[in-house]
């Protein structure tokens, strides 16, 4: 007998804007029938342990749990008196680190994901999240969480500071900052999916549940993987060595934060394959995609720019909107409802930057060290730009 599936999971693989290419040229194809299968049912799937967990401290009363919770997340479950029976499971589970975790891959793949710098936000920003409105399924959630009415900088700040956690240097080590803000967004995603199945509005069978399986993976190696592959087009010449190792970061904050083994990307080829896989199961823009899309692209207009609003922030739409279109395509974008062609100026820009401090990272003398300082304090600034706030981000968790 075939197994249910929502409605939301197409008869065939759909297309994906932007990465067809790059998976093309790494030997990845379409999924095949028993993955296909598979990511149609992972969107019925959400994660039991931490649902579990908080459907107890929910009964017994989030007011008395929630301390509980920080205290184990803080210091460890050894460090809470009498912890009570739910939290010792999920915590004992956690806490013990996975076999094939590798902490010199995991302080690789941060110092990595910081050489980035702000390009590497700026695909994360223009590709992997306005991108993803293309996955209406996934909509459905954040209109319902109130999306429009948090704004599109606020969203996308939350979003930048947990990534800056989890790649800070020693942020995934045990009771890190990145630890701590993985299992934190994890415990809002059980408790956004609580709510929202509550609602009489929410409909199951045609969009699985809320935060599901198949839209965290999507997730998870859109936001910490996929600007590796747009870094490449613009001059950010990656090691395979770094490449892996990132992967290898993004493969345990999947762990911490709910995703089943099957979608944890065992090295960057394979979390390319997660990805493309995945998009072409979610990606089918409709009228939330540009419902959500429109205003995050004229979100640099608002920024908290020191002077020069105007012009700067004119000077960033554009940019943005540069790279949006670089990678996403003409039709992508339109789909957004945006403007549908802006020239690659940006890419072409920064390009020979890149290159150049590319190169330096890699054969000059404290050159990745460097690479990293530079990267941080880019990436501070431009979280400083979304949030007005120049508050150290520790204080702000």
């Amino acid at each position: 007998m075939t197994q249910i599936v929502p409605t939301r999971h197409p008869a065939t693989p759909r297309g994906v804007p932007g990465l067809r290419p790059f998976a093309l040229l790494l030997g990845i194809r379409k999924p095949d029938t028993g993955r296909w299968q598979a990511l149609g049912r992972s969107l019925l799937v959400a994660d039991p342990a931490m649902d579990d967990l908080a459907a107890w401290m929910c009964a017994t009363g989030t007011g008395a749990t929630r301390p509980l919770f920080e205290q184990a997340l803080t210091s460890g479950i050894a460090s809470v008196p009498n912890a009570p029976g739910p939290l010792v499971t999920f915590f004992d589970h956690v806490e013990t680190p996975p076999e094939w975790l590798d902490e010199n891959a995991l302080r690789r793949g941060a110092q990595v994901y910081r050489m980035g710098g702000a390009d590497g936000l700026y695909l994360a920003r223009d590709v992997s999240f306005l991108g993803g409105y293309l996955a209406s399924g996934f909509n459905k959630t954040l209109l319902r969480t109130g999306a429009l009415e948090k704004g599109p900088a606020t969203r996308f700040a939350e979003t930048l500071q947990w990534a800056m956690d989890v790649s800070s240097e020693e942020g995934m080590s045990r009771f890190g900052p990145g630890y701590r803000s993985t299992l934190r967004v994890r415990l809002i995603h059980s408790m956004v999916r609580r709510h929202l199945l509550g609602m009489p509005d929410w409909r199951t069978e045609d969009w699985g549940l809320p935060i599901n399986q198949t839209d965290m993976a999507a997730t998870l190696v859109g936001a910490l993987l996929a600007p590796f592959v747009g870094g490449m087009a613009m001059g950010m010449l990656t090691s395979r060595a770094d490449l892996d190792a990132a992967a290898h970061l993004a493969r345990y904050v999947g762990w911490l934060i709910g995703v089943e083994d099957q979608w944890l990307p065992d090295g960057f080829r394979d979390g390319v394959r997660i990805l493309y896989h995945s998009l072409t199961a979610i990606m089918n823009p409709d009228e939330t995609s540009r419902r959500l899309a429109i205003p995050m692209a004229r979100d640099p207009l608002t920024w908290s720019y020191p002077n020069m609003v105007g012009l700067r922030g004119q000077f960033a739409r554009a940019q943005h909107l540069s790279i949006a279109t670089t990678f996403l395509g003409p039709r992508a974008v339109r789909q957004l409802g945006l403007w549908p062609y802006m020239p690659p100026w940006y890419l072409l820009a920064r390009f020979p930057v890149n290159i150049v401090r590319s190169a330096d990272a890699r054969f000059g003398r404290d050159g990745r060290a460097r690479a990293a300082r530079r990267g941080r304090r880019q990436q501070q600034r431009f979280l400083e730009l979304l949030t007005g706030s120049t508050e150290p981000a520790e204080t702000r968790l």
